[in-house]
């Protein structure tokens, strides 16, 4: 998965110095021994008694202690003061997303959405973690604790889905946090393709099961990125995204 991400920053539009700005958090060794290798900026997260080691499929007990131990990762990295953009690595980066986030202090979070409402300020969008922008400030680190303290009482819930609980409580008004929600048409997925190709920036493999499908359907949306690349005005006006057929069928084993 890791190569494949940074594929997207070789083929992409104004993204191929931001590979060098990027820490890679491995969660095994393997991972972290292939980012060493490609000579990337490399962390192993380490969790004693756990073993990250292969296939960790979506919604399995092991994935889910997984997307637990990276937020507490991530809320330490703001607790020291650090503003970050996170993402997952079937996300690709196909152009600078610095384009369409705001660089305002003033906005405390922007996150990716599986399907955006057209309102960037909805909290009716349904958030995804797979991508965002966030401001290391009190709101946001007591948002980390907040959503961190309910992990263990949140059983076969993945953290998304206890943040977007956190969310439709109120949580974001309560701490007066400033949330945008983003646009798919530039920060997309395979929940909801971006309908402009000639606006893209982000594809994410999400509404899929296992690395296997999202490696098919993410290598696919490399080859018709090219295709864009090497096409004409008329061709891209013609422009359709290939089926995510293996992330569909991902969901029926």
């Amino acid at each position: 998965m890791l190569d494949l991400f940074l594929d997207g920053f070789w083929l992409g539009e104004d993204t191929k110095t931001l590979i060098n700005h990027h820490l890679i958090v491995a969660m095994d060794q393997t991972s972290y021994e292939r980012c060493i290798f490609l000579r990337l900026h490399c962390y192993k997260l380490e969790t004693d008694g756990v073993d990250y080691v292969g296939e960790k499929l979506c919604m399995s007990g092991d994935f889910i202690k997984m997307m637990w131990r990276r937020t507490r990762f991530l809320r330490d990295v703001l607790k020291h003061g650090y503003n970050f953009i996170f993402t997952d690595t079937d996300v690709l980066w196909l152009r600078n997303p610095f384009h369409h986030l705001s660089l305002n202090r003033s906005m405390d979070l922007q996150i990716s959405t599986d399907k955006f409402n057209g309102n960037q300020w909805s909290e009716a969008n349904p958030i995804n973690t797979g991508f965002y922008m966030i401001n290391s400030n009190n709101k946001t680190i007591s948002l980390f604790d907040s959503w961190y303290a309910k992990k263990d009482n949140s059983t076969r819930l993945k953290e998304q889905d206890v943040l977007l609980r956190l969310m439709r409580q109120g949580w974001f008004r309560k701490l007066g946090l400033q949330v945008r929600f983003l646009d798919t048409v530039y920060f997309s997925g395979f929940c909801q393709d971006s309908r402009d190709v000639r606006a893209v920036t982000t594809v994410h493999a999400n509404c899929c099961r296992s690395i296997s499908a999202k490696l098919a359907d993410l290598t696919a949306v490399i080859h018709d990125w090219k295709k864009y690349k090497g096409s004409s005005d008329n061709q891209t006006l013609t422009f359709r995204w290939s089926n995510h057929a293996a992330c569909i069928n991902s969901w029926r084993h």
